[in-house]
């Protein structure tokens, strides 16, 4: 179904132009000439759309490589005979589950397979766009029964304190948010508040599809497999997926990238960035900018969570204080504060649930400030292939482990000890022979340490 309103939000993250909808439902931009798939009528609004979906279609693959070999190891453990009968139950809930979740997240993730064309790495590179190296398609996979099946605790603790910064009811025309993950805080928003459109973004195609189902009140099974479960039933539980009821018109979802927004500038009047500004690779200098931009002139800016930074480098782990100071520099007023203790993945099937003190941050849009520059995932000289790579101090201590650990490695033959292979390390001189023992002895911990790890899900 055509939507106008959703259009009117709409912008080319490529070019930042107006993007059109066509009567199959893709969407395209005049200006560069590229054609928007949907996804069960959700946009896929990514720079380069098939090579993100190429990309996202092999890390679909690799996760049900990994459940695969999960499942492969529990059979192969199932058939010694000395297990003890409660440990084979387990066992055998543990690899029907699995084998079963396989065909669930296949035939959820169907709709991947239908975009086949597969673009090249250097139009990736060429737009400098990547997606991040440590989020996999199941990566917030526990926020999905969260935010479907655990119960409600978690969902009304967010929304009491989310819906209540929002402005005045008749003044919330539009509402982004933006990290939705799989969708159950904008929908509660979208249901409780009178809004005309709520649009959540996310780029993580599993929670996206499957938020899409839950909404329009279609119920979703799937596997959870708690952290620490309290009984031997509750190592895999089936979950019944699905909203209370369908969401009312005026709410919509799209695939896309928070770094180069495919929005329209200055036509929110409500963005909210729930546990998402912390983990970001960009800046927040350079985020609060973006969502200056994105924010009608007095718009509301609600930022929810931890707020607890992670960055590489030091200097960007921003206090509280900190990063309310950049808020107020990126054009908002002083941002009202409040923190509170809410529960926080508290699965009623694990142990692991504990409370979770959060920041809600209410600031509005009083002046515009520069729009940011684009968005670039990777350095120049990654891209052109012609200039120099820098010898960065990170990459300096990268080598040398490097080359010690491949030298360690190329010892093992099945006959040196641990105090011959020190010692032609001291030969090499990689290392004093009193330091080579012990670092060997250390690599050689931890490699089986490794081997003895179960692979995670």
């Amino acid at each position: 179904m055509s939507s106008p309103a959703l259009a009117a939000h709409l912008a080319c993250p490529r070019c930042e132009q107006s993007l059109r909808q066509y009567p199959d439902r893709s969407w395209g931009c005049g200006a560069c000439g590229i054609n928007f798939p949907s996804l069960l009528d959700v946009p896929c609004l990514f720079a380069e759309p098939s090579a993100t979906l190429a990309e996202w279609r092999g890390r679909l693959q690799f996760s049900l490589e990994k459940l695969a070999h999960e499942a492969a190891g529990l059979q192969a453990e199932l058939q010694n005979p000395r297990l003890r009968p409660l440990t084979r139950d387990r066992l055998t809930l543990l690899n029907r589950a699995s084998l079963d979740q396989l065909k669930r997240l296949r035939e959820l993730l169907s709709p991947l397979a239908v975009h086949q064309a597969q673009a090249a790495l250097a139009t990736h590179l060429a737009l400098q766009t990547r997606l991040p190296g440590d989020q996999g398609l199941t990566t917030y996979y526990p926020n999905i029964h969260r935010d479907w099946a655990w119960g409600n605790a978690e969902n009304e603790a967010t929304l009491r304190l989310v819906g209540g910064a929002l402005p005045g009811r008749d003044a919330v025309d539009s509402l982004l948010v933006l990290g939705s993950g799989a969708g159950r805080l904008a929908y509660d928003l979208h249901q409780q508040y009178a809004l005309g459109l709520t649009l959540a973004l996310d780029f993580n195609p599993l929670l996206t599809l499957l938020a899409r189902r839950a909404t329009a009140g279609e119920t979703t099974e799937l596997w959870e497999f708690p952290l620490a479960p309290r009984t031997l039933a509750e190592h895999a539980v089936l979950r019944e997926l699905v909203a209370p009821e369908p969401v009312r018109d005026g709410f919509y979802l799209v695939l896309g990238d928070a770094l180069r927004p495919p929005l329209s500038a200055g036509s929110f009047d409500v963005i909210v960035t729930p546990w998402v500004v912390d983990i970001l690779p960009e800046d927040f200098r350079t985020f609060a900018a973006r969502i200056n931009t994105l924010l009608k002139p007095g718009g509301r800016w609600i930022c929810f969570g931890s707020l607890s930074f992670g960055q590489a480098l030091a200097s960007r782990r921003y206090s509280l204080e900190e990063a309310l100071a950049i808020v107020m520099d990126s054009g908002f007023s002083r941002p009202d504060v409040r923190e509170d203790d809410i529960p926080y993945m508290c699965s009623p099937a694990s142990r692991h649930g504990r409370l979770e003190s959060v920041v809600t941050a209410v600031a509005d849009k009083e002046r515009n400030v520069a729009l940011p520059p684009r968005h670039r995932a990777l350095p120049d000289w990654l891209i052109s292939g012609t200039q120099p790579v820098p010898l960065l101090p990170a990459f300096e201590l990268q080598i040398m482990t490097t080359r010690i650990y491949a030298f360690i490695m190329g010892m093992i033959d099945g006959r040196r000890s641990i105090r011959d292979m020190a010692k032609l390390l001291a030969d090499q001189r990689l290392m004093s022979r009193d330091e080579a023992e012990p670092a060997v002895r250390n690599f050689l911990i931890r490699m089986h340490e490794d081997s003895q790890r179960p692979p995670g899900l």
